[in-house]
C-alpha cells in the first residue's frame, strides 16, 4: 500500500510525547496532529496508561441494513460499508464494551469521554459505560433541524442523535468550561440563549457544504458540534483522541484550538480526506504551528468556526 512519505516523521519528533512508545508507524503526523491507519484496539494498547485528556468517539451505529433514506431530494441507501453492519446483539455489544474498556485505560483519572450514536448503538454504549465503572455526566440530545425525512410514514422522523458524556473516575474533578458555555457566543444554536446556562439539547444542522469540500464521511459530524465539545471539556495543550476518526472533524477543531490530536481509522480513504482538510486548515491559518492568537483568513470551511472568532477569549 503506497503512502505519502513526505509528510511523515518519526514518532519521537512530534510534541505529542505519548506517541514515543507506539510501534505502529503514523499514517500522517505534523506537529501535534497524528493519524494512524489501524484497529483502534491495537493502537490503544500501545499508548501509555492515563495519558489522554479527552476522547470523542463516533463508533459504527450498525444500521446498514439495506434500507433507504433521502438526501438532497433523492432516495439513497443507508448502507455505509461493511464496518457499519450489525453482527448480532452480543457481538455488537462486545465490540462497544471492548473499545470503551481500551479507552478507559488510556484516559487520565480526570479525563472524559464523549460517545455519539442513535438508538441502534447508544444504549449498548451506555450500558457498557456503566458496566465498566465510568461516571455518566450528561446525555445530550443533538437536534438536527435539517434531518432527512422519513420515507415509510409509519413512525416519527429521526431528527436527533444522543451524545453521552462520561468521566473515567467518579471522584475526579473533570474539565468543564462552564463560563464559556454559559456566556460564549454560540450563534449556530437557536436554543442557546445569551448569558444563560447551556442546556443538554443542542440545535445544530448537519455538516455544511464547505465542510465536505474534499469529500465526506457517511457519518461526518459538523464542525459546530465538535467545537462545542472540545471547548467545553478540554483546555489548550490537552491531548484529544478519536478512535474512529473518519474525516477527522475532531482533529481539525482540536488543532485550531491548540489541542494535541491522535486520530485512528482503518479506512485509508478517510485518512486521506483528513489530511486534505488538515492541510487546508493550515493554509487558512497561514502558519505551520498554530498559536493561541492565530486567526484564519475568511473563507473555506473555517468561516464555519465563527469566522475570525478562533480563540476562546474571542468567543465571549
Amino acid at each position: 500500500m503506497k503512502r505519502d512519505t513526505k509528510t511523515k516523521k518519526k514518532p519521537m519528533e512530534t510534541s505529542v510525547k505519548i506517541l514515543t512508545g507506539v510501534q505502529e508507524k503514523p499514517y500522517y503526523i505534523q506537529n501535534d496532529f497524528a493519524l494512524y491507519q489501524a484497529d483502534c484496539l491495537n493502537l490503544l494498547k500501545q499508548l501509555p496508561e492515563n495519558s489522554v485528556d479527552m476522547i470523542f468517539a463516533d463508533p459504527p451505529y450498525n444500521l446498514s441494513n439495506g434500507g433507504f433514506s433521502v438526501h438532497a431530494g433523492r432516495m439513497v441507501s443507508v448502507n455505509k460499508g461493511d464496518w457499519d453492519k450489525s453482527k448480532g446483539f452480543e457481538d455488537d455489544y462486545d465490540f462497544h464494551f471492548n473499545w470503551l474498556k481500551a479507552c478507559q485505560r488510556v484516559l487520565k483519572p480526570n479525563g472524559t469521554l464523549w460517545v455519539s450514536g442513535t438508538y441502534h448503538s447508544i444504549y449498548q454504549c451506555g450500558h457498557a459505560l456503566q458496566s465498566l465503572g465510568y461516571h455518566i455526566l450528561n446525555d445530550v440530545s443533538w437536534f438536527k433541524p435539517n434531518a432527512s425525512p422519513n420515507l415509510s410514514c409509519r413512525f416519527f422522523t429521526a431528527s436527533h442523535e444522543t451524545l453521552i458524556w462520561a468521566r473515567k473516575d467518579k471522584k475526579a474533578k473533570h474539565t468543564f468550561n462552564y463560563d464559556l458555555m454559559k456566556n460564549g457566543n454560540w450563534p449556530e444554536d437557536p436554543l442557546k440563549k445569551p448569558n444563560l446556562q447551556m442546556r443538554s439539547v443542542w440545535s445544530m444542522g448537519t455538516p455544511k457544504p464547505a465542510e465536505k469540500k474534499f469529500g465526506k464521511h457517511p457519518t461526518q459530524k459538523p464542525i459546530d458540534l465538535l467545537k462545542r465539545i472540545v471547548l467545553a471539556s478540554t483546555n489548550e495543550g490537552d491531548v484529544v483522541l478519536d478512535p474512529f476518526t473518519g474525516s477527522s472533524t475532531t482533529g481539525i477543531v482540536a488543532s485550531v484550538f491548540n489541542r494535541k490530536f491522535i486520530g485512528i481509522d482503518l479506512e485509508e480513504k478517510y485518512l486521506k480526506l483528513s489530511i486534505k482538510r488538515k492541510q487546508e486548515m493550515d493554509k487558512i491559518m497561514d502558519i505551520k504551528n498554530p498559536s493561541p492568537t492565530a486567526k484564519p483568513r475568511l473563507g473555506s470551511e473555517f468561516k464555519i468556526i465563527n469566522k475570525i472568532q478562533i480563540t476562546q477569549k474571542e468567543l465571549f
